[in-house]
């Protein structure tokens, strides 16, 4: 038997695969070309004028440049919500001002000593910020979610911030460690020497409770200060430990 006779099942058999194939591909070509169309749709906004969407099998992929990190972030929730699609890469780079970094972290600093002021948990709040090259990180305990999202939006739209790295952590609800936070207010702003920072609300001794084990954080005056906001706080009856982390401003006189 000779070897074209013998090839000659073998090439049925791949003729009737791509007799398959082909309308196969041509139906998934004409899918990507409608996800592409839905998303390109989906980021009809100025804010996305220059980025560019391509879809292959099911993925797509954002490229171009916003001005604001939480474009990015947007770009990418649109895309993810458009029907069929099964992942977004996305690409998109930030093209916003370039902030140095000191400059960029006190900004972010001030805005968010303030953020969340008049909802009464802002002495609950101790969120830490390091920034590198415009990729800014944040730390720290919150005490809900939504005093989580509020610092996340808040970073997300400043300018210069290029990239978030959430390292924040929620409190859990603990209706002991509610009773603790209120209590503990109570003798530490209800300490006449203490009252003074109660005064500017985004410079207070910020209290962080979870479990009942308590962190003292913020910046006080004096080494004084620093003592009795500790000693006040270990007197509260349920408190397991507390961390004095409070920073004194200036040089420390005496002990």
């Amino acid at each position: 038997m000779s070897w074209n006779v013998r090839l000659l099942p073998v090439m049925a058999a791949l003729s009737y695969l791509l007799l398959g194939v082909a309308p196969a591909l041509r139906a998934q070509s004409a899918n990507d070309a409608q996800i592409e169309a839905d998303v390109r749709k989906a980021l009809e906004n100025k804010r996305f004028q220059a980025v560019t969407a391509n879809v292959q099998n099911g993925n797509v992929t954002l490229t171009g440049t916003v001005g604001l990190y939480a474009d990015k972030e947007d770009a990418d929730k649109r895309a993810h919500h458009v029907k069929r699609v099964k992942a977004v890469d996305n690409e998109i780079a930030i093209a916003g001002p370039t902030v140095e970094d000191t400059t960029l972290r006190d900004k972010l600093a001030n805005q968010l000593a303030y953020d969340r002021v008049g909802y009464g948990t802002t002495a609950f709040n101790a969120i830490t910020i390091g920034v590198q090259n415009g990729v800014v990180t944040l730390g720290g305990t919150v005490y809900g979610p939504a005093d989580k999202d509020s610092a996340l939006s808040l970073v997300e739209n400043t300018p210069g911030v290029k990239d978030v790295i959430d390292n924040l952590e929620v409190a859990p609800v603990s209706p002991m460690d509610d009773r603790l936070r209120l209590e503990l207010a109570r003798v530490i702003y209800g300490t006449p020497q203490l009252q003074k920072y109660a005064l500017d609300p985004a410079k207070p001794i910020r209290i962080t409770v979870v479990n009942g084990n308590v962190t003292l954080s913020g910046v006080v005056d004096n080494k004084m200060d620093h003592d009795v906001a500790g000693l006040r706080a270990n007197g509260v009856p349920g408190v397991f430990k507390v961390v004095n982390d409070l920073q004194v401003a200036g040089p420390q006189t005496g002990k």
